[in-house]
């Protein structure tokens, strides 16, 4: 039977998107965004939390993340969470991201508005790392 692994967030960036390239020469992107929640306390006062993921982007949709988002920008993200692994010391370490499948930012300036962007589109994320 198969499975189902979806993720949808809407945060915020914590820095600009960076480009890399694989071994093999193929070019993704990486970024954190940060997601806020809020509740109230016991005492009546509000508590928060923020959590953050990683997210990496490949194909055109991470060439689209370069040139749109930044620093702060509120996006929404669905994609799919990864684990993967490394060896550290001797020891092996595991580490979750997102591989967005689809990304649409919420905040534009006054000239995004003017010049509208492709802010969504489907992507074709390979299993090359």
């Amino acid at each position: 039977m198969p499975g189902l692994n979806r993720v949808q967030i809407i945060g915020n960036l914590g820095a600009d998107p960076l480009e890399k390239t694989t071994a093999k020469g193929t070019k993704y992107t990486t970024f954190s965004v940060a997601v806020n929640r809020y509740w109230k306390a016991a005492d009546g006062g509000t508590n928060k939390r923020t959590d953050w993921f990683n997210v990496e982007a490949w194909g055109k949709l991470g060439e689209i993340c370069i040139k749109l988002l930044e620093k702060g920008s509120l996006v929404y993200l669905e994609g799919e969470l990864r684990t993967d692994r490394y060896e550290k010391e001797g020891e092996v370490k595991y580490f979750t991201k997102v591989v967005l499948q689809r990304m649409q930012k919420l905040d534009f300036s006054d000239k995004e508005k003017e010049e509208p962007e492709i802010a969504a589109i489907a992507d074709e994320s390979p299993d090359e790392e």
